[in-house]
């Protein structure tokens, strides 16, 4: 496969194809660029890619016109204007890298908290993390705690994985597909390809979620779920699954907590801990003497239910006997939350025997012989093939962190992880908790962290707090005691925290590709607002704000200083097995992105941009002894970087001779060997590693050595997590540090070690009355973000957006499609045009994200039906809860990851009096635009703009 070639029946002999990356959404497909006379002529699907085998949607066909796109940055900016205004002038890079490197020179050398460095979906987040460490400010984070970290942090806590990039459906064998709250946007063609083979199957496919569309359209089965109850209906097929004894009782035993003895000792600082050994290894009680023993003990056969007594006197119960009691519990069962969750209790008890008689009846075996971790030899793998796939939808609560762990339970229970027709983990994954690192906080003058900001807390003692043991050291307040576990960081809370100087100020903002003045942002109202407020001296309360982008965003109009980004077709991007890598269960994959087509404006690659800052500022690892940069470019640093001896970005033709994968040194030709393979590297796992990685001796040894592991890992699935319970000791004062008093019932109620369900803290002390109804947003098929509505294809299928209404709540307002209606929350109001919809849970009002837009922005036309008709439920939502008794104003976020409570929004909606009028409101005062307007028409001809 060689980079370019000629197309098939190209009349002149001049059209070739060059094999790259697609960045339409997250999927990372393969793609031809067909050019034509140095442009771009078309795109289509790589059949050879690992990942989409040539399948193509409409986002990656319409490439071409995000390429292409008029509202593309041209130079670098400064601001002259108002903040928000849109009014720069073009400056050159030498002016515009000197002033940054002026600004951020200024806080490293005095105080790089003042920092706060956040990205949005950049695709190279261990570059952009591992140069805010060399900087040195704490405050550096991505896009993750508004959009699914619940959903990574519950996998990781729990099983070493989760959806998404970790791991994937086992299509070929599953033999019923559950999933949950999954929008068309995310991982679209493998999941598209995925149900294709499950429909040529006859295989049961199950959708649960407020709206149907998309997937859950085509399912057999759709459960309209009241949003936010997820966890609820969980729980009662964990309850009907137990009480009925369909669970696989020897999976708990070889790969879970499960006979692990929980001290039970009430008044005691242990209690809820694990009893452990004199070497730190938890106990389980002997089957046949009821004496604790090492869970590590060859050939034991530990309890699972029971009460006994510890060596020092004190007593001590099996996780699973905790386990049963709590959801054997009727609260949970089908009747006791069918009116909460909006399904009916016989269609709970009747998917628990779904699930049940799929996982037992129709195991799957393959003869196979593997090996596990304890040296223990199995002639064959067999299967549970019950497959779970979830998403935002379930994550964007307050009690999401805890759905999603509920979740991860239920596929353990019934024996379906990593196992034949289950979920299965991708490379380089499982990587538990034990295998994670710590986050790391502190800032000290002209000096880099000492690790990277990011990790797993393993208790209140890696908590990042100043000496007072309550101040969060980082701005946003992650791994503090506003939200311990946030593996992500709280991006959404960045803005209003700086803005009311909580815990401190700041002086620079420097962000990439992350629209916080618009759809990514809770409230994009309260955040403009902050955005461009002034302080008694006359001066903004953000001081100065730096910004990187491709597009003309709304973002870009509020900041003061602009580095304009290239497209995805005029960089190297790298999409890395330090970050999130393309792999598939059975094969190690990472991919990159060339410059397909060199830029025709003065802008550069951002991540080449940061490098040269870096140069620029001196920072540790980026500037050699006698000052010049380590690094010429991104592409240098993909190459020739290495995160420890061996390792690098990229993971194939490593070596001098380019004859490794995974660990070798730098190999000059790397990014050439790419390139020739069509943009990425792929190596298969071997066959006996193909199931149970969490336990398989085979996948250990290949995962040390290609460099995914430095050294054996345990595994074991951790049904009752305690960390949770450490926090729940610290919030009853038994263990230091402990939390303010303020903080201390929501952790207690909140950090239970076993997967639980809570309500929405939105629904606390809301008066139902005046808001009875629920709002959610989805992302379209055709739509990735804010990208899509600048781009003249995508914008004939969403051009606008409606809010979708339940026929019952239209008769009841007397509202029909078309009809403008007034949207209400406790935060705000908006106007919109609604549609009639019945395929939707009753009570769920609806709307496609990110299609509404500021006039100016994007290159849009002031009248553009985006601006005009087009909204965002965003306006409706506040980054804090309304206060309660003590007068405290808690993020409207889940408690223990801090991941953006999107979902959680209750609303009341009327018909508007007043119908005359065809502007959605609010109506943002338009912003002028920094490359002007697009034409009315475009078009493209052979290779050229006509």
């Amino acid at each position: 496969m060689n980079q370019t070639s000629r197309a098939p029946g190209a009349a002149d002999g001049k059209t070739e194809i060059r094999k790259t990356t697609c960045y339409m959404c997250a999927c990372r497909c393969g793609i031809n660029v067909h050019m034509a006379e140095g442009k771009v002529h078309y795109i289509e699907g790589n059949r050879d890619h690992p990942i989409n085998k040539g399948v193509l949607c409409a986002k990656g066909s319409a490439g071409i016109m995000q390429h292409y796109s008029p509202a593309r940055l041209k130079k670098p900016l400064l601001r002259t204007g108002e903040r928000g205004s849109g009014e720069f002038k073009e400056i050159e890079w030498d002016e515009a890298l000197e002033l940054a490197t002026q600004w951020l020179g200024e806080v490293r050398s005095s105080d790089p908290r003042k920092l706060a460095f956040f990205t949005g979906r950049d695709q190279s987040q261990s570059m952009t993390g591992w140069w805010a460490q060399q900087y040195g400010t704490p405050n550096y984070a991505a896009h993750g705690g508004f959009c699914s970290v619940n959903m990574a942090a519950a996998g990781i806590y729990t099983m070493g994985g989760a959806f998404w990039e970790f791991g994937a459906p086992d299509w070929e064998k599953t033999e019923l597909f559950m999933i949950f709250g999954v929008a068309e946007d995310h991982d679209s063609n493998p999941i598209k390809m995925g149900l294709g083979k499950l429909k040529e199957r006859g295989v049961k496919v199950i959708g649960v979620n407020p709206v149907r569309t998309g997937y859950n359209a085509i399912a057999d089965e759709w459960l309209g779920i009241t949003p936010g109850t997820d966890g609820l209906l969980i729980l009662a097929l964990v309850h009907e699954l137990m009480r009925t004894g369909k669970i696989d009782l020897d999976y708990l035993i070889r790969y879970t907590n499960a006979p692990w003895l929980v001290i039970d000792d009430a008044e005691g600082a242990g209690h809820g801990l694990f009893a452990r050994d004199d070497e730190g290894v938890p106990l389980v009680a002997d089957r046949q003497t009821g004496k604790p023993v090492s869970s590590a003990t060859p050939g034991i056969k530990p309890a699972l239910k029971g009460r006994f007594e510890l060596p020092d006197g004190r007593h001590a119960i099996p996780v699973f006997e905790l386990l049963a009691q709590k959801y054997l519990d009727p609260q949970y069962a089908p009747a006791a939350v069918a009116e909460r969750t909006g399904i009916a209790a016989d269609t709970i008890t009747r998917i628990a025997g779904e699930i049940a008689a799929a996982a037992f009846e129709r195991e799957v075996v393959i003869e196979r012989p593997w090996t596990d971790m304890k040296g223990e030899r199995h002639e064959r793998m067999i299967g549970r093939p019950v497959a779970f796939h979830a998403m935002r939808g379930i994550s964007a609560h307050s009690n999401g962190f805890q759905t999603c762990r509920a979740l991860h339970m239920l596929q353990i229970l019934v024996g379906s992880i990593d196992c034949p027709g289950g979920f299965r983990f991708k490379p380089p994954y499982p990587r538990p908790v034990a295998g994670q690192p710590r986050p790391h906080g502190g800032a000290c003058a002209d000096t880099a962290l000492a690790g990277p900001h990011l990790g797993y807390p393993r208790g209140p003692e890696d908590l990042l707090l100043e000496a007072d043991g309550e101040t969060a050291q980082r701005i946003d307040k992650a791994f503090s005691w506003d939200a311990p576990l946030s593996a992500h960081g709280m991006m959404h809370m960045v803005i209003s925290n700086a803005h009311a100087r909580d815990p401190y100020g700041i002086d620079v903002l420097f962000m990439y590709m992350a629209n916080m003045a618009w759809n990514s942002s809770m409230n994009s109202s309260s955040v403009m607002k902050m955005l461009t407020d002034k302080d008694a001296d006359g001066e903004y309360v953000i001081p100065k704000i730096i910004y990187s982008d491709a597009y003309s965003s709304e973002m870009v109009a509020f900041a003061d200083l602009i580095l304009p980004d290239t497209t995805y077709l005029e960089r190297h991007d790298c999409i890395s097995l330090l970050d999130r890598p393309i792999s598939e269960p059975e094969a190690l994959c990472d991919s990159i992105r060339w410059p397909v087509v060199e830029p025709d404006r003065d802008v550069r690659g951002f991540q080449s941009v940061l490098l040269d800052l870096g140069a620029r500022l001196k920072l540790p690892g980026m500037v050699a002894e006698d000052g010049s940069p380590v690094y010429k470019n991104y592409a240098d640093y993909i190459v020739n970087h290495q995160r420890k001896p061996g390792i690098g970005p990229l993971s194939g033709w490593r070596g001098e001779d380019g004859d490794k994968t995974g660990r070798g040194k730098p190999n000059p030709d790397q990014i050439k060997r790419y390139i020739e393979n069509g943009g990425f590297s792929q190596v298969h796992v071997p066959q006996e590693a193909h199931y149970f990685k969490h336990a398989n001796r085979a996948w250990s040894d290949w995962a040390i050595e290609k460099g995914l592991q430095d050294g054996p890992v345990e595994n074991i699935f951790q049904l009752y997590l305690e960390p949770l319970r450490k926090f729940q000791l610290a919030a009853e004062g038994k263990i230091k540090p402990m939390p303010p008093e303020h903080h201390r019932e929501r952790i207690r109620t909140c950090f239970d070690p076993l997967p639980t369900w809570y309500p929405p803290f939105a629904d606390d002390g809301l008066d139902e009355n005046a808001y009875p109804l629920h709002a959610i947003t989805q992302r379209p098929a055709a739509m990735y973000h804010s990208w899509g509505s600048q781009n003249a294809w995508l914008r004939q299928i969403h051009g606008e957006n409606a809010l979708y209404v339940p026929g019952e709540v239209c008769d009841a307002q007397g509202l029909e499609t078309g009809d403008w209606a007034l949207v209400s929350s406790q935060s705000g109001e908006i106007r919109v045009k609604i549609a009639r919809m019945d395929a939707v849970n009753g009570s769920t009002l609806w709307t496609w994200n990110a299609i509404g837009k500021r006039a100016g922005a994007w290159a849009l036309d002031k009248d553009a039906p985006e601006a005009t008709r087009g909204f965002l439920l965003n306006h409706l939502i506040d980054e804090l809860l309304p206060p309660k008794g003590d007068g405290r104003r808690w993020a409207n976020s889940d408690p223990i990851t801090g991941q953006a409570a999107w979902f959680d929004l209750r609303v009341s909606i009327r018909r508007d009096a007043d119908q005359s009028s065809g502007q959605s409101l609010p109506d943002v005062r338009a912003q002028k635009s920094p490359v002007g307007e697009a034409p009315t028409n475009v078009a493209f001809g052979r290779g050229k703009a006509i």
